[in-house]
């Protein structure tokens, strides 16, 4: 059976979708004359092995009943039982229910619009700038800067963000104490947005995938939030690796090729093998 190729069909991830004015979220072209677009994610909960369940458990009290200041919480309740183990609350699917406060009277499209601007068409080697004074956002230890494209053929979707990255993101702040200290494989890494997350706790992290510029895009996202990382002293090795492959690229002279002792290491201390669908 001959080979299907794709042509004109592209595909938009969800996470892109419903973008007003979106191509004023260029930033630049990659090397094989793509529009590459940067968008920012905040992580809203982190170090949520450290929360102090109970104060959430009040403060979620407070939030849902106006008059929460003149009641007894369950949590109380449980404190004066002498009952210490407090649970926090669950969705269905079982995910953290973070609380939040009730808003009244909120009007339809009050939110603060993400509208960064076209910040210059660069050349395929491209420096990376220091964050200005005006972009001060951009570095704050909570939010992340991924470069992907958009609308792309099947063969390139790895250069778009998905929901699944995002899930296994979620998971991974969720039980920040599972990964912690360990040696992670990621496959089919994409854009590096998970194994960025991941980064936040365990100690080393291959971010594997196929595709020279596909690799390349990943490298930068890396560098451009090693905020998350570097502080701690945790790494990302950005490395080439095709699941269909019997065996890993070790010559010297390919960009993402392994070495030796990378090769072992993988073998050896790997704990978790993670991939995003």
């Amino acid at each position: 059976m001959d080979q299907i190729t794709f042509h004109h069909d592209t595909v938009l991830s969800d996470v892109h979708m419903h973008l007003s004015g979106a191509r004023h979220l260029m930033t630049r072209l990659n090397s094989v004359g793509q529009p590459v677009f940067v968008s920012r994610f905040k992580v809203l909960v982190e170090g949520h092995d450290n929360i102090d369940r109970g104060k959430v458990l009040d403060q979620k009290e407070k939030l849902n009943d106006p008059q929460g200041d003149t009641k007894t919480s369950p949590c109380q309740d449980e404190e004066k039982d002498g009952e210490g183990n407090v649970e926090p609350f669950l969705d269905e699917d079982g995910d953290l229910d973070v609380p939040h406060r009730p808003r009244e009277n909120s009007v339809v499209g009050g939110r603060d619009l993400v509208c960064p601007v076209i910040l210059k068409q660069s050349s395929p080697v491209i420096e990376l700038e220091e964050c200005e004074e005006e972009e001060e956002d951009r570095c704050s230890k909570d939010v992340l800067r991924i470069e992907h494209t958009m609308a792309t053929t099947l063969e390139d979707v790895g250069k778009q963000v998905w929901r699944g990255a995002l899930l296994l993101a979620d998971f991974i702040l969720s039980k920040p104490e599972l990964f912690r200290g360990s040696t992670v494989l990621e496959l089919g890494a994409g854009t590096g947005l998970t194994s960025i997350i991941m980064a936040t706790t365990a100690t080393r992290v291959y971010c594997t995938d196929v595709g020279e510029d596909l690799l390349r895009l990943c490298k930068r996202n890396i560098s451009l939030n090693k905020h998350k990382t570097e502080p701690a002293g945790r790494e990302v090795r950005v490395k080439h690796l095709d699941w269909l492959q019997h065996s890993l690229c070790t010559d010297a002279g390919v960009e993402f090729s392994w070495t030796e002792e990378e090769v072992a290491d993988l073998y050896d201390n790997t704990r978790f093998i993670v991939a995003a669908d």
